[in-house]
Formats: structure tokens, sequence, C-alpha cells
């Protein structure tokens, strides 16, 4: 459980590195604000945001899936949600992008629309911010190619499931994606919360304690799964690291693909980039460098979240795109605050906040489950008690992500002349 827990941190802090990467690419570079500007213009021009008929329905008309019209309320929701999923990303370098469908889903977004926005506003971020050209030296063409097949057939798998469920019931659709929810922020929630008691009683009796450290899998040794898949002489064989390892390392396609097909099946599911499981797949299951790691993630992440964002919900109405615009202008800013803030807070107290806020999502979409069950006819509630279970779990979510919020913009103002003395120094010591 141990390794299970690392692995998916690992993979969770990988997500992490590419958010803040790209976020501080676009707000660096004039061009990219200019075309962020320009992708907000329907939104903030309010001619255009209230008239009905100037939007296609997979943007934000009123003819598009309720409740995914524009207003006002609902658009502001959706920046504050990115502040709080970006400052959970940049103050804790994991897991800020695990808030979003189920803040959506709270907010009385449909839970395919949560999904088919997340992965529009990843694909617009990933557009916008990745710098691509300093990494193509990275990539294994033969590497991505066969991860993006497998990658292509799990988006479209996890998208007709999906839409089908969604087609079939609304409500065992948003089931469904709740109870996936509610395992994964479960399991999640409750290691990071033994993270922190362990480091915390280590700490105290002035011992090595914690489990920071897990970016592991980048050495030359390999785990014994990859081991035993490199060994599996089945065609066609991928040759790769040849750099890194003299005579390089290979691997059949097959493999690649699986695991680019479980990736993209999650990804869609979830309404995710996938790039948090790409990065353990590769380096622990496959035994690929992290060197060549890196490129291959930005490649599928860039094709992952666009294929599933526009072919699997945009042009089937489920993508809310002025909610998109909204929790990408928020997470801009949030990640920003968030990676200024861990220069003044210690550590162990901003693993203590993770672990909330990730419970903080489990206890939301696990007090949901009672009135879609209720809904669907397999337990006997009354409506407006299981109206009010859903409303204690989505006011406990938000009650403790605002705490949390409030927490790190305090403590940045608080900091503000010490890292502008800081930033003098660095500017003084270049100089």
């Amino acid at each position: 459980m141990r390794a299970v827990y690392n692995t998916l941190m690992t993979a969770a802090r990988a997500q992490a590195r590419w958010e803040i990467e790209t976020s501080q690419v676009i707000l660096r570079d004039r061009r990219k604000l200019l075309i962020l500007l320009i992708m907000t213009l329907p939104i903030i021009v309010p001619a255009i945001a209230f008239a009905a008929g100037a939007l296609p329905g997979f943007i934000g008309s009123k003819s598009a899936f309720g409740p995914s019209h524009y207003t006002p309320t609902i658009f502001y929701g959706s920046i504050l949600v990115g502040i709080c999923a970006g400052l959970i990303t940049g103050c804790i370098g994991a897991g800020g992008g695990f808030v979003i469908t189920p803040a959506l889903m709270s907010l009385g977004v449909k839970g395919i629309l949560a999904v088919g926005t997340d992965m529009f506003h990843i694909f617009a971020k990933a557009i916008m911010g990745t710098t691509i050209h300093k990494k193509l030296g990275n990539v294994n063409l033969a590497l991505a190619v066969a991860f993006l097949v497998g990658s292509g057939l799990g988006v479209t798998g996890g998208g007709v499931l999906n839409r089908a469920l969604f087609n079939y019931n609304p409500v065992l659709s948003d089931f469904v994606i709740s109870s996936v929810y509610v395992v994964m922020l479960g399991f999640l929630g409750f290691y990071a919360l033994y993270d922190f008691m362990s480091s915390r009683k280590a700490r105290q009796q002035g011992t090595a304690g914690g489990h920071d450290d897990v970016h592991g899998g980048g050495s030359g040794d390999l785990t014994a799964l990859a081991r035993k898949l490199q060994s599996v002489n089945l065609p066609p064989m991928i040759k790769f690291d040849e750099d890194i390892v003299p005579g390089g390392r290979r691997i059949s396609a097959a493999f690649v693909a699986l695991c680019g097909a479980v990736v993209g099946f999650v990804a869609s599911i979830l309404g995710v980039g996938g790039g948090f499981l790409t990065f353990p797949m590769f380096v622990y299951g496959l035994g690929v460098s992290t060197f060549t790691t890196v490129g291959t993630d930005i490649l599928q992440i860039i094709f992952t979240a666009g294929y599933g964002a526009i072919a699997q919900y945009a042009v089937y109405g489920y993508v809310f795109y002025t909610l998109a615009m909204g929790m990408l202008l928020g997470s801009l800013l949030g990640i920003q605050l968030g990676a200024l803030t861990t220069k003044c807070v210690p550590g162990i107290y901003i693993r203590a906040f993770y672990a909330l806020a990730i419970l903080a999502g489990f206890v939301n979409r696990l007090f949901a489950l009672p009135e879609k069950m209720s809904q669907m006819g397999y337990i006997k509630l009354d409506a407006a008690t299981g109206k009010l279970i859903a409303s204690i779990g989505a006011w406990v979510f938000f009650v403790l992500v605002a705490i949390f919020a409030l927490w790190i913009i305090t403590a940045f103002i608080r900091n503000i002349p010490r890292l502008r003395a800081e930033s003098a120094m660095a500017a003084a010591g270049k100089e």
C-alpha cells in the first residue's frame, strides 16, 4: 500500500511540475496573455455573453446541456475553483487537479460536463503554455507513437462509456464518476494524513521521517516489473535511452500501447490530462528514464486532453467553455501564489493541509452518493434527507478548501517583504 501511495504521489507531483511550468510560460509571455484575453472575450464582453444565440451550444449558449449556459455567478465560481486548485498545485506540488471535478459537481454541474470541461481546461493550458520545443530532444518517436495509439483508443473508450452512462441515466453517470473519486481521493487522503502524522511524530522524536522524496526511478536501476517486461521479445520492439544506457534498452510496443490505453481511459473518465499516470508507468513499469519520460509526457498531455476534450466531449455538448476559461484564469493566479508561499511555510504544515484538502474532496463525493442511490431506487431515502446529506458534503468541502486558500493567501501577504528582499538579493547576485 505504501508503494502504491508513493507511486501515485510521484505521478501527482510530475503532473504538478508540468502545471507550474506551463503557467509560468503563459504569464511571462505577452503574446500568450493576449491569446488568453482573446479566448475570454466571449465571456467578459456582456453584449456577447448574454446573447444566447451568439455562442454555439458546445461553448456556452442556452441551447447547451444545462446548466452549461453562461451566468456570471457560475463563471465567478469557476475562477474560485481554479484559484483553489492552483494554490494546492503550487503550494503542495501535487493533487490540485483532483479537486476540480468534485468542486464543479458541487456547484451543480453534471458529472460528464465537469469531466469534459476539466479536460478542455487542461488542453487550453497545454497548447498555450507547453514549451515543447525545449523538450523535443527528450522524445523517443517510436515510444511516443506507440503510446499515443494506445492513448487514443483509451480516450475513445472512456468517452464512449461516459456518454453511454449519461444517455442511459444521468444520475447513474454522476454516481459512477463520484464513486471513482471516492475510492481515489479516499486512498490518497487517508494515506497523506497517515504520512503527515508519521512525519510529525518522527520530527518530535528527532529522527528522520516523512516520505518527501518519492521522485525515484530516474537512476539506472530498473524495477523487477521493468526488467520482466523488457525481457519479453514481442515484436515490434522499440529501442530507447541509447544516450543514457550503453546499447540502449528495448521494450515491446504492445506494452507501451497498453500503458497509453490505461492512461487515456482513466484521463477520459476522470477529466484529467493523464500526466499523473504516465510518469510512474514509464519509469517504474517500463523502465524508461525520467529524461525521456518528460518529453513523451508533454506530447501525451496535449494529445490526450485535446482529443478527449474536443472529439469525445465538446462536439457532443459536454464542455462548459465559460467554466474552462474561468478555471484557467484562476489556476494561473493560484499556482503562482502557492509556489511563492512554499518559501515561507514549513513543509510539514503544507502536507497536513494537502491531506485535509484531498479528504475534503473525498467527503464531498461520499456524501453525494446516498442521494444518487436513492434517485436510482437502490436505497430508500427521503429526497429532502438525501439533499441535506449532499449539501453537508458540499459545505464541508468548500469550507475546508476555503480555509486552506485563506491560510496560503494570508501567509503570502504576510511574507511579501521577505519575498521582495530575497528577489532583490537574487537580482544583485546576478549582476
